[in-house]
């Protein structure tokens, strides 16, 4: 049993007994991984407060070979993320991220999904209101790319044909991205405006302007990135963030 250290960030946790939870934690060298935080409910706990959903911190772990559950030792909080508790929208986006990766990230090393995670929280936590639709949808599309499902959007995902430049785009949730029109006549797909095609190409790119989306359009974007998530991470699993989020049932401010 080998205590390691490493950058983390809570993804969820469990009761566990009177006195200890079990945390989940995205790990930068070693993945999502499970321990128990002994302890950790006690008044005088040595985690005081830090294991909070979304808190980034130093793990200390004992890892068991051949476990599931490993120990916490200790956990020395470096960000507690206030901004995002203190509005829904911000707090909503961040448990997204958080159930993508605690449901879909491998139980190894990953740090590319790690990072991402980290910064994602981080920018959801400054950024200005009226970034924040258009940043929620290409924080949760760079998670998903990054962890191999990046959809396709210049060649047809079934033959592999070139897709014009400009107009509409047939994007098929099911087959992972823009159909030739030869292809998109026998299969299902979703025709994607050439204004929603230009913003989704816009979330999909890191570097370019975030696009000004309105209510409509923004509630579009979200069911089609609900479902493209659903079918090809969900595999029947239930993801209530990501339901919640989709739907949005707060007031829009």
């Amino acid at each position: 049993m080998a205590l390691v250290s490493t950058p983390a960030v809570v993804l969820a946790t469990l009761r566990y007994s009177e006195s200890s939870k079990i945390v989940r934690l995205a790990t930068r060298e070693f993945g999502v991984q499970s321990a128990i935080a002994k302890g950790a409910l006690r008044p005088k706990s040595r985690f005081g407060a830090g294991l909070q959903l979304l808190s980034e911190g130093q793990a200390q772990l004992y890892l068991k070979d051949n476990r599931d559950l490993h120990t916490l030792a200790a956990f020395d909080l470096s960000r507690v993320p206030i901004g995002l508790a203190a509005e829904i929208d911000r707090y909503a986006t961040g448990s997204v991220l958080a159930e993508i990766m605690l449901r879909f990230a491998p139980p190894d090393p990953h740090p590319a999904s790690f990072d991402l995670l980290a910064e994602s929280l981080r920018r959801l936590e400054t950024a200005p209101r009226a970034e924040l639709e258009p940043l929620a949808l290409r924080c949760i599309w760079h998670l998903v790319s990054v962890l191999g499902f990046a959809p396709a959007l210049e060649a047809c995902v079934r033959d592999g044909a070139p897709i014009p430049a400009a107009g509409d785009l047939s994007f098929s949730t099911r087959e992972g991205g823009a159909l030739c029109i030869a292809c998109a006549g026998p299969h299902a797909a979703t025709r994607l405006p050439e204004r929603a095609r230009a913003d989704l190409v816009r979330l999909l790119e890191a570097e370019t302007p975030l696009p000004r989306l309105d209510a409509r359009h923004a509630a579009a974007h979200r069911r089609l990135l609900g479902r493209y998530v659903r079918f090809h991470l969900g595999e029947g699993a239930e993801l209530p963030a990501l339901e919640f989020w989709t739907r949005r049932p707060w007031p829009v401010s």
